[in-house]
């Protein structure tokens, strides 16, 4: 009498092949809103790296030959400035474009993007990260000023409607989001310091007072913020007339709205109604705009920071535009348009937490 052959037991899958569970969640994962915003991110941000590649190869003149003549000039053979040119810069003139540019791919994920024309000392990251912060904190302060200003302004306009502090406030944020701001801050630079003299302008140019250490003391936070004071104003004075205007149109339509109507039947407290039903889904609009407010500020921190002489990124990218140092310009623009790129991407990932049906609409799209 012969056993009963046992059937082979099959395996679930091939070795190596991830169970069905780990494929379900790699693959939600991959579809989710958050991840999905993290490619597009990434995407744009390596467009603007591939255009300013070419855009700077497009420039005349080649960067080791332009550092290769100062060098000259400062009293260095020709045939030995040229070689301390090559060895400084991550260039090499005489390979094909396609090998330049992935070499410039890989100088950009490792952060070597070769050294400064006019400050060969410095790697070109270092000498933009001395400058960078300074932008970022100005415009980033003048954001918050402006969107909690704004916000509160233009929901109040919406409750008295109608009212004199309506009509004039709606003047005043008319008149801030056409006029612009470098206008607005030169003319408080003429009455402040100018005509009244009340304003010290002199000495809140630059970024610290001399003698003041960089540290996390109040000494010097409030030395920084005291140089920072006009640009942060100029930053918020745009951004603070749309905020007012767009909050009070987005706050006049959820008034009207059913479930606030309903909320006030219950009997629930103006100030409940205000935060909870009325304030939170009229900020909804107003959020994607914070993003687009950076970036707009972003790119016009470059007259700001002239007219104010505050050194930070935009006063930069134009020194190294005439002094044509390619490399600070090409890193430069890179950096700010990654800045600009991942303050959006957190502003929209933000608009899912207080918003979740971007976040089905997205999933069924």
């Amino acid at each position: 009498m012969t056993a009963p052959s046992v059937p082979p037991q099959r395996t679930g899958a091939a070795v190596g092949t991830p169970p069905p569970a780990a494929r379900s969640v790699l693959r939600r994962a991959w579809s989710s809103y958050a991840f999905r915003r993290i490619r597009q991110s990434v995407f744009v941000i390596w467009l603007v790296a591939t255009i300013t590649f070419l855009l700077m190869h497009l420039m005349p003149g080649d960067p080791i030959e332009i550092m290769a003549g100062r060098l000259n000039s400062a009293g260095m053979s020709h045939e030995q400035a040229m070689a301390t040119a090559s060895n400084i810069i991550a260039y090499d003139a005489d390979a094909s474009v396609w090998v330049q540019y992935l070499e410039f791919l890989k100088g950009l994920v490792t952060f070597d993007l070769g050294n400064s024309l006019t400050n060969p000392s410095k790697t070109v990251f270092e000498h933009v990260m001395e400058y960078l912060p300074w932008t970022l904190f100005a415009v980033g302060a003048g954001v918050v000023l402006a969107t909690v200003v704004g916000l509160a302004v233009g929901m109040a306009m919406a409750y008295r409607r109608g009212s004199a502090f309506d009509h004039a406030m709606t003047s005043v944020g008319s008149f801030l989001t056409g006029v612009p701001n470098y206008i607005l801050i030169a003319a408080v630079i003429v009455v402040g310091y100018t005509m009244l003299g009340v304003l010290p302008f002199l000495d809140m140019r630059g970024r610290i007072t001399a003698g003041v250490e960089p540290g996390f003391d109040f000494v010097f936070f409030g030395d920084a913020l005291f140089h920072a004071i006009l640009p942060i104003i100029a930053f918020a004075f745009t951004a603070t007339g749309s905020f007012m205007l767009n909050m009070k149109a987005a706050t006049t339509e959820v008034l009207t709205e059913d479930y606030v109507t309903v909320a006030q039947a219950r009997g629930l407290k103006p100030g409940r109604i205000s935060r909870n039903y009325v304030g939170r889904n009229a900020m909804l609009p107003i959020v994607p705009q914070i993003a687009l407010q950076i970036g707009t500020l972003v790119g016009g921190s470059i007259v700001i920071e002239q007219i104010l002489q505050y050194p930070g990124a935009g006063q930069m990218l134009m020194q190294a535009i005439s002094n044509r140092d390619y490399p600070v310009v090409q890193a430069a623009v890179i950096i700010l348009a990654t800045s600009v790129v991942i303050a959006s991407l957190i502003v929209d990932l933000f608009l899912v937490r207080i918003d979740p049906r971007i976040k089905s609409e997205g999933q069924e799209a």
